[in-house]
């Protein structure tokens, strides 16, 4: 069962994140998390070193969809400057948001990756649908109150994978 919470991948930030490198695994597609992945829960804007890896992704032809449990408006206020496209209130891990993003860029769930910072929403909700999971350092070190709960079960489960020799490399948080 715990398997289900282990991230195909793990890297420091969505910089080390190479669109060459998903290109040459066939990845067409990005669906990715918002807050505390792509920028800090309450950082309203994307910053510049952010804007150029998403236009970096654009050039070389790879879709990218925000899945984002937050409300609307909280996701449009990001999304829509950069007009990338976006789902709120996506209740992951249900995979249903998952799906729809899918369908919306038009891809295979081998063309996708999915991109994230919780091991309870985005990579358990990646797995369940056997997308390849990304999981990323938060970017920032502060959560909401939701989030805060999750991330004291979610360090009891890096844990296990830690001792259980799963994972060989160092949590950050």
């Amino acid at each position: 069962m715990l398997k289900k919470f282990l991230p195909g991948e793990y890297v420091k930030s969505i910089y080390h994140i190479s669109p060459h490198v998903l290109k040459e695994k066939g990845v067409k597609g990005i669906i990715t998390d918002l807050d505390n992945t792509l920028v800090e829960w309450d950082r309203p804007n994307a910053t510049p070193k952010l804007i150029e890896w998403l236009n970096e992704m654009k050039q070389h032809q790879i879709k990218i969809t925000i899945v984002s449990n937050n409300n609307e408006e909280r996701v449009r206020v990001f999304s829509d400057p950069l007009e990338i496209p976006f789902i709120s209130k996506a209740r992951k891990p249900l995979s249903s948001a998952f799906k729809k993003a899918l369908l919306t860029m038009n891809l295979k769930k081998e063309e996708t990756v999915i991109i994230g910072d919780q091991l309870l929403t985005d990579i358990l909700g990646g797995n369940r649908l056997g997308l390849h999971t990304i999981l990323v350092v938060p970017v920032a070190s502060s959560d909401g109150f939701f989030t805060q709960f999750n991330r004291k079960i979610e360090r009891k489960i890096m844990a296990s994978f830690k001792r259980k020799g799963l994972i060989d490399w160092e949590e950050s948080n």
